[in-house]
C-alpha cells in the first residue's frame, strides 16, 4: 500500500514508520518537524518537511490509506495556543480528509484521543458514552473526528482513541505520565505525584502503533470509533510500580485536574485485536535506555518546553 503519515516524525510516527515499511508499503511522511526527525533512511520513505495546514502542498495522487497523527498535542500545547491548535488539529484535519474523499484514497485513519470523554463517574468509559471535552486540545479532536465520521459512506473510516501512551521512542516525549514519572525517579531520586487518586488509562507505545497497522490490514471489516487503552492506573500506583525497579521518594501534593476515568477497549477486543505489552515494559524499557546512555532528561522530549522556545 502507498501510505502517507502526517505528524510521522512525532513520538509514535517514529516507532510506526519503520513498522509500516517492515511490512512492506511505500510511505510518505509530512511532518513540521517542531521536534527533529529521527526516522531511519529508507528506499521506500519519503519524508517531506511541511506544515498540514498547507493542504494544498498535500499529494494525495495514488494514496491508498492516511494515519493521521499530526496534532498540537495534550492540554498545556493546546491552551498555550488555542488559535494554532484549532487550526491545525481541526480545520487542516478536516480540509485533508476533504481533499482525501476527493482523491478516492480508500482508508483514514484518525488518531483522536480518549480524553473527549472529560470527566465520567462512570465506571467503565465506553464509546456510545457523550463526549464532554474540557480543553482546546479535546474539543478540536471531538470536531475533528465528527466530520471524519460523517464520511464514512465515502471511504473507509477508523478513529482511534487512545490511552495516555508510553514508553521509549527515539523522538521521546517525557511529558507524558509513565515517562516523566519514570524519568523524575532515575534523575531525581524523587517522584512528585499531583493528586494520585486520579485514575488515568495507558497503552504501550508499541500497542498504539500494532493499533494502526492491525486497523490497515482489517480496515474493510471494523470501521468507526475506538478506545484503545489496556490499563486503568491511578498515578500513585503507577510511580509506586516505578520504585519497584528505581529506589525513589513519592511526593503527592494537591492537583487541580479532576480527570478520572477508566477506558473500556473491550470493542477494540472483540475485532481480535490482542495487546502484547504493559506499563511494566514501558518503565523498564526507559530505565534500560537511560543507563545504556541514550536516553537522557532533556527539554527537546517536552513538548510544552519546545513550542514555548520556538515561540510558537
Amino acid at each position: 500500500m502507498n501510505i502517507l503519515v502526517t505528524g510521522g516524525c512525532g513520538y509514535i510516527g517514529t516507532k510506526l514508520v519503520p513498522e509500516l515499511l517492515d511490512k512492506g508499503h511505500d510511505v510518505t511522511v509530512i511532518d513540521i518537524m517542531w521536534f527533529g526527525n529521527y526516522l531511519p533512511v529508507h528506499k521506500r520513505l519519503k519524508v517531506i518537511q511541511d506544515d498540514t495546514r498547507n493542504v494544498d502542498n498535500i499529494q494525495l495522487d495514488g494514496t491508498d490509506a492516511i494515519i493521521h497523527l499530526a496534532n498540537i498535542a495534550n492540554d498545556p500545547c493546546g491552551d498555550l495556543n488555542a488559535k494554532l491548535a484549532w487550526e491545525v488539529n481541526a480545520l487542516a484535519t478536516m480540509q485533508l480528509m476533504d481533499k482525501a474523499v476527493r482523491s478516492k484514497v480508500k482508508q483514514f485513519l484518525f488518531a483522536c484521543s480518549g480524553s473527549v470523554y472529560g470527566v465520567k463517574d462512570e465506571p467503565q468509559v465506553t464509546e456510545d458514552l457523550t463526549l464532554v471535552p474540557i480543553s482546546d486540545y479535546n474539543k478540536t479532536k471531538m470536531v475533528a473526528e465528527r466530520v471524519l465520521l460523517s464520511y464514512k459512506d465515502d471511504m473507509i473510516v477508523q478513529s482511534i482513541r487512545p490511552a495516555t501512551v508510553c514508553g521509549y521512542s527515539p523522538r521521546m516525549r517525557l511529558d507524558v505520565s509513565v515517562n516523566m514519572l519514570t524519568m523524575q525517579a532515575l534523575t531525581k531520586g524523587k517522584i512528585t505525584v499531583f493528586g494520585g487518586t486520579q485514575v488515568r488509562p495507558n497503552i504501550n507505545i508499541k500497542d498504539i502503533v500494532n493499533v494502526f497497522t492491525y486497523f490497515l490490514e482489517h480496515g474493510s471489516i471494523y470501521t468507526g470509533v475506538y478506545n484503545a487503552g489496556f490499563e486503568n492506573i491511578s498515578i500513585l500506583d503507577i510511580a509506586r510500580r516505578i520504585t519497584e525497579f528505581v529506589p525513589a521518594e513519592i511526593i503527592v501534593t494537591e492537583s487541580n485536574d479532576p480527570r478520572s476515568y477508566r477506558l473500556n477497549s473491550d470493542k477494540l477486543l472483540s475485532t481480535g485485536f490482542k495487546p502484547q505489552f504493559s506499563v511494566k515494559d514501558a518503565i523498564e524499557e526507559i530505565i534500560s535506555f537511560y543507563r545504556e546512555g541514550k536516553l537522557e532528561d532533556e527539554e527537546k522530549y517536552y513538548n510544552i518546553k519546545t513550542m514555548k522556545k520556538l515561540t510558537i
